[in-house]
């Protein structure tokens, strides 16, 4: 997949490995992305059985509500993440390799290098497409001073994660249900992850699962994250997945702007004409763009939007 190309990751859901009965459970959801999780939940003993685990579940045939299968091996810093690799990367099923505590370039250039060691012959294609995509998790001051060596560091690249609680720990603060003091941090990876054409951007986990206060603060975080400009967010329960998708995902009302000024452009352009307003206002290149990606990222949810182009083929532009 050419790195500019949308992915759609509007929830990337952990699961356990330790837990077969929750891997098996986790296929039969709708969700964007799966991570089988050969890190923070699997203790040191069980991990050769975890990733034993991770291998069998992704032989299974492939389930059709899960647009993303991957494995969040352990960081290369441990020594264990060869040993994860080598295991998970037998599975045809595998499409993207999480790589936690990355905290420079080396450690992926590392995981590439395994990659390309073990699936030779799935190199890039000439449509840039790679065997195994990979996503890193950004935790640490230093990942965040590295971020432009980090983004450049691997062709399989496809997008960035924010990971809070690490990120709080290295820099010795609290996080509070304002985020304010990871603003930058998030900011930052944001903007790195558009300044390198990386399609994907993944907030923070929100780690309150349970009532409707939990709910509600999930809510408020989504809607944050989103006006940062992230396209997705981090989730432990499979309870916080339909909200994130709800909300990192085009709305009716955005659905109808964005047919709209598609539709309204098309028309300007073949009557000539160079500037157009829609409902007062002035409509340029990047508000058409930005329509047209809308629109992109609408059919990639599956949002049937052949009746709002239908109700406003009739419009003009003024």
């Amino acid at each position: 997949m050419a790195p500019g190309k949308q992915i759609l990751r509007r929830a990337m859901l952990y699961v356990p490995t330790s837990s077969r009965k929750m891997m098996e459970k986790a296929l039969n959801l709708d969700v964007d992305m799966v991570a089988f999780d050969l890190e923070d939940s699997v203790t040191l003993s069980l991990k050769p059985e975890a990733r034993i685990a991770a291998r069998e579940i992704l032989h299974l045939p492939r389930p059709s509500g899960v647009g993303e299968l991957a494995v969040r091996i352990n960081a290369p810093e441990t020594g264990l993440a060869l040993e994860d690799l080598t295991e998970v990367l037998k599975a045809p099923n595998l499409d993207t390799i999480v790589v936690p505590k990355v905290n420079s370039a080396a450690d992926l250039h590392f995981v590439t290098d395994v990659v390309r060691h073990l699936r030779p012959s799935k190199e890039l294609s000439p449509e840039n497409k790679p065997p195994v995509r990979i996503l890193a998790l950004i935790e640490s001051a230093k990942a965040l001073s590295s971020l432009n060596e980090i983004c450049s560091a691997s062709p399989y690249l496809t997008g960035l994660a924010f990971a809070a609680e690490d990120f709080a720990a290295d820099l010795s603060i609290t996080r509070t249900p304002s985020l304010s003091e990871f603003l930058y941090a998030r900011s930052a990876i944001v903007t790195a992850c558009r300044a390198h054409d990386l399609p994907s951007s993944i907030d923070l986990v929100s780690t309150k699962i349970k009532g409707e206060d939990a709910m509600n603060e999930l809510q408020e975080e989504c809607i944050g994250g989103r006006g940062l400009g992230f396209n997705g967010k981090q989730c432990i329960h499979p309870s916080q997945v339909r909200i994130a998708q709800n909300a990192f995902g085009p709305n009716s009302r955005e659905v109808e702007w964005a047919v709209r000024v598609v539709i309204a452009n098309e028309k300007a352009e073949m009557a000539g004409r160079g500037a157009w307003t829609l409902d007062g206002k002035m409509i340029d290149v990047p508000v058409v763009m930005a329509a047209r990606a809308m629109i992109n990222k609408a059919i990639l949810c599956k949002i049937d939007i052949s009746a709002v182009q239908d109700a406003w083929q009739t419009q003009q532009p003024e």
